[in-house]
């Protein structure tokens, strides 16, 4: 479609190249086509010209028509572009582009004469001196009314009728009006005058010297040196805009500096130009950049009674940023060497302007000084002044109003800076502690970020405190403050402490497993998302900072961390502060559980002598509290066990029929036997035969088996295609094994328990959390499954045996393997038909009962001979039966 559209616009152009070039011809394009054609793109339209030799000016004239007399107003365009035509290839478009420094002021003339008698429509000054050529328009109104243009003569003279010629040349415009005014009033009793300017006799000039069309002009009388400009398409790039003389008759009349105008706005050089002026442009001579951090960069002029005061004004001074303090000038010596010079601005400088001079304004650092930084469970955090002698409690002088409600009292932070490096050290307090006096306040230092956090760690926490509060207009604020400011305190706290966001999230995964452990320290739990924490939690504060030590580590300094695990409300990794010990520890990690055991509590040392050992202190942690002997070194885990023979709450489940179904909390050590009692025992409706009995252990144990067996069989089967010929005919049909493995990888298991409820071994089997019994009716059926033509559900008959339950779901199908049929029983344990080994089937009746499974394998010699398929299928299939089993109890 895009090449018929550029087909298309190419005929378009030629047609109208050619209603152009001849003035009758074949093809002439409609005004929609032209219209189309305008719609073009500018670059394609010229690259169009340029390719068939078109000049756009004419076209432009002939399809626009009445545009050609709006042209003749205009006696200015804009300077030719070579590189207009040109298109911009595609290596073009990503190359890189400097910007290069302009010289200053030269585009506000930078343009191409049209004409050489531009049309000057302005207001006539009194000053205006009269000259031979000009229009007078005069109006007498009074007894008689009369309206006169008269043109002053070659002799300088103006004729009015009816009255005697005057001598005008030389007068202004004011004393020509009061002239004729009192000539009137004397010879023409009754009449007044009323004295205009009619068109003006234009006058010749010339503009010479570094112009862009320096020659002879026709301009109109009221012109000025800028019009001069103007008309002669600007000053080119060698021309001085500083020195533009005007000299009449040879004498020099003035000397503009276009700065003026430019920079100041004084015009009162702009003189008005005469009958033979001639506008002289020299060359500039001397010139200096100024780059970086000014309002104005660009390239200036310079003169000779130019100085510092005078560079700036032309730069329009320094920006808010700018390092004034060091100033780089780099200037030619005296040698023709390039040398480099620094300055302070700020201070009464030396510094004279050179011709050549280059001076670069560089950035201040955009780093706080003497702020102290708020992040994290704050009503208002961000930047604050610091003085000599602010302390906390000057920070947080009200805390209920300084601090959200979900801020944790016990532990926060100080950041501080110990080096040029930028290398921190920490600094840990308990607000709650310095608020109620048992702890002295902290002296703040300049840029110490003071971190507060949120006492829930998860997000959904957080949320539901919020949401159980009665929020007024101020608080709903304050809670907008947790989502609204967790950016700006990530960048801001990232930037302060030297770390890139990309470079904390993206760590390597050995370095990110350092970060999150220390020894034996258990990680987070897997189905935690990263945006599950909450804003200010314990998780997203600390990471930077654990991370920022982690880099600042050196063999003599080792990285200030130390964990705590076990028994508290957020165990992790934690900065080593100053001073730490067990109960700055136990503030850290949020507190004990209702578990911990705090008379025997651990810590862990790893000690560098000759080697690498590791020291087991074990204190007693409530004599720890009270009176603290163990300070914490870096790489200290701290062990918080849980009390001997604690237990959580255990419960399982009982559904189907016993008389009390539901849900039991249980003691460890209650048997299965105990349960049915409590449960009431089972109802006449039961089925215990098909009891089924699940436990979580078992269902990891199982999941793990199910993923080991989907790997042994991609592999046996990748080795058995390179081993076997593509074109076997005992092969299996790739669809159907990557079937059977997509299947098997997609189970969920149930981690099923085989028991009997009539023997006694129910007294031993002592029940976990987490255990599940299911009782299922009394079941009247026999199913048939695996490879027959249709597998059904049969009524129970105990007549009839193996075989028939097969024929009556039509029998084998080819792949059936008939020496393998094997029954899971309604327990869920498997028997072989008959009493011969496995590979015996026989047709006994009496092995069926009502709930049983007769299972027909596949073959496993379509398989090409893989063994784990039985394997495969057999889970797959008896896994099946109890899941439909469980659904049903479920439902009932």
């Amino acid at each position: 479609m895009e090449e018929i559209s550029v087909k298309f616009f190419r005929i378009l152009f030629l047609s109208v190249f050619i209603l152009i070039s001849h003035q009758t011809v074949a093809i002439t394009p409609s005004k929609q086509q032209i219209e189309q054609f305008k719609k073009l793109p500018k670059a394609q339209q010229e690259a169009l010209a340029k390719r068939y030799g078109i000049d756009l000016n004419t076209l432009d004239g002939n399809t626009k028509g009445d545009k050609k007399d709006e042209e003749k107003d205009s006696s200015i365009r804009p300077r030719d572009q070579k590189d207009l035509l040109e298109e911009e290839t595609e290596e073009d478009k990503y190359k890189p582009k400097l910007e290069e420094l302009k010289p200053f002021g030269y585009e506000l003339f930078a343009g191409e004469p049209t004409t050489f008698m531009p049309s000057e429509l302005a207001a006539i000054p009194d000053t205006y001196l009269l000259g031979i050529g000009d229009m007078v328009k005069i109006n007498l109104y009074g007894k008689t009314n009369e309206e006169h243009e008269v043109q002053i003569d070659r002799e300088g003279r103006l004729a009015i009728p009816n009255l005697s010629p005057i001598h005008v040349i030389g007068l202004s415009f004011k004393e020509l009006k009061a002239l004729i005014s009192k000539k009137i009033a004397e010879e023409m009793i009754g009449v007044q005058a009323f004295v205009s300017m009619g068109e003006l006799n234009p006058m010749r000039i010339m503009v010479v010297g570094e112009a862009y069309k320096p020659g002879s002009y026709t301009v109109s009388p009221l012109a000025t040196v800028t019009h001069a400009l103007f008309v002669s398409g600007g000053v080119s790039d060698n021309g001085s805009l500083r020195k533009i003389q005007v000299k009449r008759a040879g004498e020099l009349v003035t000397t503009f500096d276009l700065y003026d105008l430019l920079l100041f706005g004084d015009s009162s050089d702009d003189v008005v130009l005469k009958p033979g002026d001639v506008v002289f442009i020299p060359p500039a001579a001397k010139k200096i950049k100024v780059k970086g951090e000014v309002n104005r960069q660009a390239i200036f002029e310079l003169k000779d009674s130019d100085s510092l005061d005078s560079v700036l004004a032309m730069s329009g001074g320094f920006k808010a940023n700018a390092n004034k303090s060091k100033v780089v000038v780099s200037r030619y010596n005296g040698d023709g060497k390039r040398i480099t010079l620094n300055y302070n601005f700020t201070q009464n400088t030396s510094y004279k302007p050179q011709n050549g001079d280059e001076i670069s304004v560089n950035a201040a650092s955009t780093r706080f000084q003497n702020t102290v930084t708020v992040v994290g469970a704050v009503t208002s955090p961000g930047h604050y002044e610091w003085h000599q002698g602010k302390t906390l409690k000057d920070v947080f002088s009200a805390p209920r109003e300084d601090l959200l409600s979900i801020a944790d009292f016990g532990y926060s932070l100080i950041i501080r800076e110990v080096n040029f490096k930028g290398d921190i050290d920490i600094l840990q307090f308990s607000l709650q502690d310095i608020f109620d006096g048992k702890s002295g306040d902290i002296a703040l230092s300049s840029n110490d970020t003071i971190v507060v956090f949120s006492r829930y760690q998860l997000k959904e926490e957080e949320e539901q405190l919020l949401d159980d509060l009665a929020y007024n207009k101020e608080q709903l604020k304050l809670r907008e403050n947790v989502k609204l400011w967790e950016q700006f305190e990530r960048d801001e706290f990232l930037k302060y402490i030297g770390l890139k966001d990309d470079e904390l999230f993206e760590l390597e995964e050995e370095e990110v497993k350092l970060i999150t452990s220390i020894g034996a320290l258990f990680e987070e739990p897997e189905e935690i998302e990263e945006d599950d924490y909450a804003v200010f939690s314990r998780q997203k504060l600390l990471a930077p900072i654990v991370a920022k030590l982690q880099r600042q580590a050196t063999p003599t300094e080792p990285a200030k961390l130390f964990a705590v695990n076990g028994q508290v409300k957020f165990p992790g990794v934690y900065p080593l502060a100053k001073q730490a010990n067990f109960q700055k520890a136990v503030q850290a990690a949020g507190g004990f559980l209702e578990a911990a055991y705090l008379e025997q509590v651990e810590l862990t040392r790893v000690v560098y002598n000759d080697g690498k050992q590791v020291e087991h202190i074990q204190f007693n942690g409530l004599d720890e509290l009270t009176s603290p002997t163990q300070a914490l070194t870096s790489k200290d885990t701290v062990n918080i066990f849980p009390r001997p023979n604690w237990q959580d709450r255990l419960q399982v489940k009982v559904v189907g029929e016993v008389r009390f179904p539901g849900i039991y909390t249980i003691k460890r050590g209650e048997t299965l036997e105990s349960l049915l009692t409590r449960v009431g025992g089972l109802s006449e409706f039961a089925h215990k035969d098909a009891a089924i009995f699940t436990r979580e252990s078992i269902k990891r144990k199982e999941t793990s088996q199910i993923q080991r067996l989907t790997q042994e069989l991609r592999r046996d089967i990748i080795t058995n295609t390179f081993q076997k010929s593509a074109t076997a005919n005992t092969s299996m049909p790739y669809e159907d094994m990557d079937k059977i493995l997509r299947d098997l990888s997609k189970v969920e298991a149930l981690g099923r328990l085989v028991i009997d409820l009539d023997k006694r071994a129910t007294k031993t089997i002592q029940l976990e959390d987490g255990d599940a019994l299911y009782i299922p009716a009394m079941q009247d059926s026999v199913s048939v499954i695996g490879e027959v033509n249709l597998a059904a559900t049969h009524l129970f008959d105990a007549g009839k045996s193996v075989d028939d339950y097969i024929k009556a779901s039509g029998g084998l199908k080819q792949k059936a393997d008939d020496e393998r049929i094997y029954i899971i029983k309604a327990n869920g344990s498997v028997v072989l038909p008959g009493s011969g080994s496995w590979f015996a089937v026989s047709n006994y009746a009496n092995q069926l009962a009502p709930g049983d499974t007769i299972v027909v394998p596949l073959d496993a010699q379509h398989m090409d001979q893989l063994t784990l398929w039985s394997t495969a299928t057999q889970i797959l299939s008896q896994i099946g039966l109890a899941a439909a089993s469980l659904a049903t109890l479920n439902k009932d």
